[in-house]
């Protein structure tokens, strides 16, 4: 499945940055690229789009009217040099809000999200468009696409992170504090300042330790109590 997208803003380089940020990414279609947010609505009418990447102070229209017109509203990320603007974005329910400029391992993390919200908007749908889940990471250079199903745990390596998987381990520059931020709290939990693990990979509990693929993992004391309470709510639902 491509994900179709398409860029609104009246700088034409802050247009570029982001058509190169998305050319890293193979399942991405730029539909179209608009310097007027006007020229944008008769395509949305025509055409399914996925992801709008949206300037907010524009000439002809800030983002905001743009977004508040919209008949039907796709996942909106905001691209903007203001900080100020933040609150009333996520007040409009926008996806995450970038600030100008904007560098790739930002760009990468609100990737991630988008990827998780289009597998969340295909749910029960048309089984041709579904993904499983999934994030990618940065690994000497290379963007490597990790499905979530096979992430076992992630340890922290100080700046790194060793991500151990079934089909093998990454070590990526990310604190385990961001990973653990872009996973999705239903199914990833952190258990101790250097492990965040995923619950349906857990084999046993046994006191302050908890065993995963033949490994065991600690449990540090200040997560103990919500550790415990995640995984024994997890296993009656």
């Amino acid at each position: 499945m491509k994900i179709k997208c398409i860029i609104i803003d009246d700088e034409h380089l802050a247009i570029e940055v982001i058509e190169n940020h998305l050319k890293n990414f193979d399942h991405v279609e730029i539909v179209a690229s608009f310097d007027n947010p006007l020229k944008a609505y008769p395509l949305l009418e025509q055409e399914k789009i996925d992801v709008i990447f949206l300037d907010i102070n524009m000439p002809q229209m800030t983002g905001f009217s743009f977004i508040e017109n919209l008949s039907s509203r796709p996942i909106i990320v905001i691209t903007t040099a203001y900080r100020e603007y933040a609150v009333k974005s996520f007040e409009l329910s926008v996806l995450d809000y970038l600030v100008k400029p904007i560098p790739f391992n930002r760009f990468l993390k609100t990737m991630n999200k988008v990827y998780q919200q289009v597998y969340m908007n295909n749910a029960g749908g048309d089984a041709n468009l579904q993904q499983e889940p999934h994030i990618f990471l940065k690994v000497n250079k290379k963007l490597i696409k990790i499905n979530l199903n096979d992430i076992l745990f992630i340890e922290s390596l100080k700046d790194y992170i060793k991500v151990i998987t079934t089909i093998g381990d990454y070590v990526v520059h990310k604190s385990l504090t961001a990973i653990t931020e872009e996973l999705p709290q239903s199914s990833f939990i952190r258990i101790h300042r250097s492990y965040t693990i995923s619950i349906n990979k857990i084999i046993a509990l046994e006191g302050n330790t908890i065993e995963i693929s033949n490994k065991k993992i600690p449990i540090g004391r200040n997560y103990l109590k919500k550790t415990k309470e995640r995984i024994f709510n997890t296993n009656d639902n």
